[in-house]
């Protein structure tokens, strides 16, 4: 005999007047309903069994071997940041008749009266903070399920952090409830709130200066805070970033970060990955923290250490970028080699024959393809009614990667 269908059904914000036909036809002719507690108490005449959801194991153990009509009750719809995933993980998809219902995100965008059909959606409950808020600041309009420790304002205060502060922002709390309430602040008004625990938080950016004042690549020299000028010149600059390969959703490190300029352009490339400078000169801080501030560079995160150091609690690499080392040279390499991902990148900057000697022949010792490019640059000046051209030292930009030609 086939195993017994299993009907997943969604309640939505206004409770039974929210169900519609097949999935009042379906809780109707059930032998069992499976819920918790507060979605149970909305069939209070149901004349099965109930079963209160808690263990989500034996729930799974009775479904497999069941041949009783059982409903399992969800929220809004069970596919969204629900239960929907679990038994559709566990479960023969064939066994599974899904019934959604409108979503407590749905509801509050109609409340607050905002299309959501261009939001990102992210849920930090029972999750931990910092993967989410790498998403929550690369997007335009995003909705945040938030829980009991990461509550609105402590995302509000790590944005903050992160000079992440140009959202209008909505804290939507008790959805449905004759508590409902709905409050519309920036970014530091929601970090100084104590809201409900039945929240969602929806951001919308309301400005964005790295794009409307600045290319995206190519940014000229003089818009960074440098000291001496010590700075990755433009041409260079871009250069280096396209020997990086950058693609979306990387994780990068930029070892020697100074002004923080390959950092910024390389965030702007990937606003979906995860870059982390270190520097811990205390003579670049105070300009890199303030080039970080300009263009908003909020998916750049700074790690004030001298590398090797500072390496051990970050996420391992796609991409690395090394521009100073501070005569650490071998020690910084051996330290990514270990963390490097397979298909990883390294690109180091030399202006000198001796760091481009120690690179190339540390980068083979440890097993690199080596590719070096000379980039010579020349610009104009002028001089009385003439211009001329005048030369800049060469860098030298060395590119590895584990493998073959």
């Amino acid at each position: 005999m086939p195993a017994q269908k299993i009907y997943l059904v969604g309640a939505g914000i206004e409770g039974w007047e929210g169900f519609g036909r097949q999935a009042l036809e379906a809780i109707d002719n059930a032998e069992v309903l499976i819920g918790h507690k507060r979605l149970l108490e909305i069939f209070p005449n149901f004349q099965g069994e109930k079963r209160l959801l808690e263990d989500l194991s034996i729930m799974l153990e009775y479904l497999k071997s069941t041949d009783k009509r059982t409903v399992v009750l969800g929220s809004g719809d069970p596919n969204f940041f629900g239960i929907g995933r679990f038994l559709l993980r566990n479960l023969p998809k064939d066994r599974v008749e899904i019934y959604p219902n409108v979503t407590s995100v749905q509801y509050a965008f109609a409340r607050i009266k905002e299309p959501w059909d261009d939001a990102t959606f992210v849920s930090v409950h029972g999750r931990g903070i910092k993967p989410a808020l790498d998403r929550i600041i690369a997007s335009e309009k995003i909705a945040i399920l938030t829980d009991s420790v990461n509550t609105p304002a402590v995302i509000a205060r790590e944005l903050i952090a992160r000079g992440a502060e140009g959202y209008e922002a909505w804290l939507c709390e008790d959805l449905g409830l004759p508590t409902e309430k709905f409050t519309k602040a920036d970014v530091r008004g929601i970090s100084e709130i104590s809201c409900s625990p039945l929240n969602i938080l929806i951001l919308i950016k309301t400005w964005e200066p790295n794009l409307q004042n600045y290319p995206v690549i190519g940014i000229r020299d003089e818009e960074f805070a440098t000291a001496k000028k010590l700075i990755t010149k433009e041409e260079v600059r871009a250069v280096t970033l396209g020997k990086l390969q950058l693609q979306d959703d990387l994780v990068m490190w930029d070892i020697g970060a100074g002004s923080g300029s390959v950092s910024i352009e390389a965030g702007n490339l990937m606003p979906n990955g995860r870059i982390f400078a270190l520097e811990k000169n205390p003579q670049y801080l105070s300009y890199l923290k303030d080039n970080f501030k300009k263009f908003a560079a909020r998916n750049v995160l700074l790690i004030e250490a001298f590398a090797p150091e500072g390496l051990e609690e970050l996420p391992d690499p796609d991409r690395v970028f090394i521009g100073g080392s501070g005569g650490m040279l071998e020690e910084i390499i051996e330290a990514v080699d270990k963390r490097l991902r397979p298909d990883g990148f390294i690109v180091i900057n030399a202006v000198t024959l001796d760091t481009l000697t120690k690179s190339v022949e540390f980068l083979e010792d440890h097993g690199y393809t080596v590719e070096v490019t000379c980039v010579n640059i020349s610009k104009t000046r002028t001089l009385t009614e003439y211009k001329m051209f005048s030369a800049h030292n060469p860098v030298y930009v060395i590119a590895a990667w584990k493998g073959e030609e």
